[in-house]
């Protein structure tokens, strides 16, 4: 027994003269799960961030429980039952598990802190969601699925009634997001109203009831999930059909020599590894967290130390003590952290595009702003960033697709032929996933070769010519071109949240 909630009825927001919202309508129901789907620049982030009182909207209606709500901040959306629990997750690592469920609502008695009743309220919390944590232990050493769930548990304390997960499984491993959707019902059996947002779309088929698309600032699609099919979804996302068939990859030279090669790499995460990487060729690296795929991959460009083993790049063995020396070597890496580990935040787009090759382009030892801009607009046609030619732009301006488009001309632009590219569609939308595919598979024609480590098997489906898959630091499992697949790659890894 479903009953009404949330209905939000005509909402605009602009920023200043753009408007990003142009009328947006959505109910939620208590006791269902609604999928929110929409490409990067959307709306979707300004539509939730109204809905838990960060921002205002212009215009529209929101009532709660059938009556008008207007909130001025993110308490009086909280007042109202609506929590958000963002990507990144927002707890007090040096606190313990019982001190973070209760944070800013801590119980008191006699002026005092009453951990008593704290310890009480943080357990009938995890009780509620079938939870086990040790309430005295200190959140700094628990795995982030565990902190995620203690994030879930504040929601819940006080009078939620609706609340919203974003990007809930975008660093969980299967196990731990087969544990949160679980979660995640058991909060809509209770009769609370769950808005679900999510760029995967197997995750949308496994959890909701019903699905919403957002496109350009408007409700596309909005039907139980029921209903429609993958094909329309992804539709409604890009307002056009989105051809999913694998891309055709030439078939490396059988005489061609490899450019990279490891032989029984080991380190702490990882153990026995070999490989060759040959030009033309995409190697797919794929496993789940713990499975020393994103380790191996940073141990490649000289961002880890490996403790044994042999790395030969270009017919000389290296090993590599800083990412420079890989640099030098012509290898490029693009990390699973571009927000904090690639992008240069305050920077233009033509200056991140061009960091590697500032001295190449310096003039008596100064950048030129013309070298500069000619060599971001070289690869802003050639990656279609969606941005000004210029290049003038701050890269946080843009969306994380075509982020990552100006990560990847960074290398391109300093001449690397060994690509490494960790999660390169983390948080990227399904128009832009096609985009960074249809790149990667025309660079492997102009000879680049390309290592892909991930733990998205979308992108070995895509783009590989054969993937290789660890688990737990063993390579258990090489798969050739022709026999790669979603049911080949979690049966290897050990079935997944999809399976």
């Amino acid at each position: 027994m479903t009953t009404d909630f949330l209905a939000v009825r005509g909402i605009r927001k602009s920023f200043g003269s753009v408007e990003v919202l142009h009328g947006v309508d959505l109910d939620l129901a208590g006791g269902t799960i609604t999928a929110l789907l929409g490409e990067n620049g959307a709306g979707k982030s300004t539509f939730v961030r109204i809905l838990a009182g960060d921002h205002r909207p212009d215009d529209g209606t929101i009532a709660v429980d059938g009556k008008a709500a207007s909130f001025h901040g993110v308490s009086d959306a909280r007042d109202a039952g609506i929590r958000l629990i963002a990507q990144e997750i927002a707890d007090a690592p040096t606190l313990t598990v019982a001190e973070n469920i209760l944070l800013g609502a801590w119980p008191t008695r006699g002026g005092l802190l009453d951990r008593r009743a704290m310890q009480s309220m943080a357990r009938e919390a995890l009780d509620l969601l079938g939870a086990d944590l040790p309430l005295t232990a200190k959140v700094a050493n628990l795995r982030l699925g565990e902190r995620q769930i203690i994030e879930i548990a504040r929601a819940t304390i006080g009078t939620s009634k609706c609340i919203i997960f974003d990007e809930a499984t975008a660093a969980l491993s299967d196990a731990e997001a087969r544990k949160l959707f679980q979660l995640i019902r058991r909060l809509a059996e209770r009769g609370t109203a769950i808005l679900y947002i999510t760029h995967r779309l197997d995750e949308v088929f496994a959890l909701a009831d019903r699905v919403c698309v957002l496109r350009d600032g408007r409700v596309s699609l909005d039907r139980p999930t029921s209903e429609v099919s993958q094909e329309q979804v992804i539709e409604a996302m890009v307002g056009r059909a989105v051809a999913h068939a694998r891309h055709a990859l030439a078939a490396p030279s059988s005489v061609a020599q490899p450019v990279l090669e490891a032989d029984r790499l080991a380190s702490d995460a990882f153990s026995n590894i070999s490989f060759s990487l040959c030009p033309g060729e995409i190697l797919g690296m794929y496993g789940k967290v713990g499975s020393g795929v994103q380790e191996l991959a940073a141990s490649l460009v000289g961002a880890r130390a490996f403790d044994q083993g042999t790395l030969i790049v270009n017919g000389k063995s290296v090993r590599f003590r800083h990412p420079a020396e890989a640099i030098a070597a012509s290898i490029g890496h693009l990390p699973a952290d571009r927000a904090s580990e690639g992008l240069l935040r305050t920077m233009t787009l033509a200056e991140n595009l061009s960091a590697p090759s500032w001295s190449r382009l310096a003039r008596y030892g100064m950048l030129s702003g013309d070298r500069l801009r000619a060599a971001y607009s070289r690869w802003h046609r050639e990656l279609r960033v969606k941005a000004d030619a210029s290049g003038s732009q701050t890269i946080t301006e843009l969306s994380g697709g075509n982020q990552q488009k100006v990560l990847l001309g960074r290398w391109l632009e300093a001449g690397s032929k060994i690509l490494v590219l960790t999660e390169p569609t983390r948080g990227v939308d399904v128009g832009a996933r096609q985009e960074i595919y249809r790149v990667l598979a025309e660079l492997t024609v102009k000879g680049h070769a390309i290592i892909i480590a991930t733990s998205d098997y979308e992108d070995i489906n895509a783009v590989a010519s054969r993937a290789l898959v660890l688990v737990r630091g063993q390579l258990i499992a090489e798969i050739p071109h022709e026999r790669i697949s979603t049911e080949t790659l979690t049966e290897a890894a050990g079935g997944g949240v999809h399976a």
